[in-house]
């Protein structure tokens, strides 16, 4: 809870746990400032979720991992909402060819079953068997769901969800040249977010048209989501074929149309 920089989850909890610093995402110099002889980590999206469907600038992954690499810190990776091939690839910081100290998955882990997993490098990994334990922890119903998604993500979905998300990129590309208030389409994989503007030149975000749009879709059969200050993202299933997204691209047409 600590760890997200959106204030809407902080909002009525606390105390917050102290030592938590934020730096602007894809921002190497700000980040680099605020380590000091007390830092232990730098915890990061590879792509962030909430903010926005925010792909972070070509290089800056790497460039994280050197720097913890140079000071000795962890680097981890938030996949919760990038992971288990929603990019086209099983993993998001793939994309860039770095590997994490500790890495975070849950959501598409369980296909729906709650359960959550940390991933850490086996220098790292000191907790002997059965030393930390909770509650729900180690459901065997929700771990077997786990292993049966992993298995067919790995054989079938990562592919699917690379042709099926070029395919909606494309579809979304072509929505921008109809429709000036698009300011960028960005993501990758089954990963995509809108961002709309009242300018494209200025950049301003576009009004509450976001969550307008959210909910003409949703009346439309469409489920889509607010993400950031202005985007609207779209993380279809992994199962999804070519007629889904034609679908999903037709009704955004038909929303956007009767709102310009």
């Amino acid at each position: 809870l600590t760890a997200t920089a959106q204030p809407k989850y902080h909002e009525g909890l606390g105390p917050l746990v102290a030592g938590f610093l934020y730096a602007p995402y894809g921002d190497l110099e700000a980040t680099t400032k605020l380590i000091d002889d007390e830092t232990c980590a730098i915890l990061v999206e590879p792509i962030q979720g909430e903010g926005g469907y925010v792909l972070p600038p070509k290089g800056w992954l790497t460039a994280l991992r050197e720097l913890c690499d140079k000071y000795g810190i962890l680097l981890v990776a938030d996949e919760v909402q990038c992971g288990i091939g929603r990019t086209g690839k099983m993993w998001a910081c793939e994309h860039e060819g770095i590997e994490p100290d500790i890495l975070v998955t849950s959501k598409g882990l369980g296909s729906g079953m709650p359960i959550g997993a940390i991933v850490a490098r086996e220098s790292i990994s000191t907790w002997e068997n059965g030393s930390h334990g909770s509650t729900f922890g180690g459901n065997p119903v929700c771990c077997a769901a786990a292993i049966a998604t992993l298995d067919i993500v790995e054989r079938e979905l990562v592919g699917n969800a690379r042709a099926r998300g070029a395919h909606l990129s494309n579809g979304l590309k072509a929505l921008t040249a109809k429709h000036g208030c698009i300011g960028e389409v960005r993501g990758l994989g089954l990963m995509q977010g809108i961002e709309f503007v009242a300018d494209r030149t200025s950049r301003e975000p576009a009004g509450d048209l976001v969550h307008r749009l959210e909910r003409m879709a949703f009346s439309k059969g469409l489920l889509v989501l607010a993400a950031g200050k202005n985007a609207l993202r779209l993380a279809p299933p992994l199962v999804v074929d070519d007629a889904d997204v034609d679908i999903a691209l037709e009704i955004l047409e038909q929303c956007l149309s009767e709102l310009d």
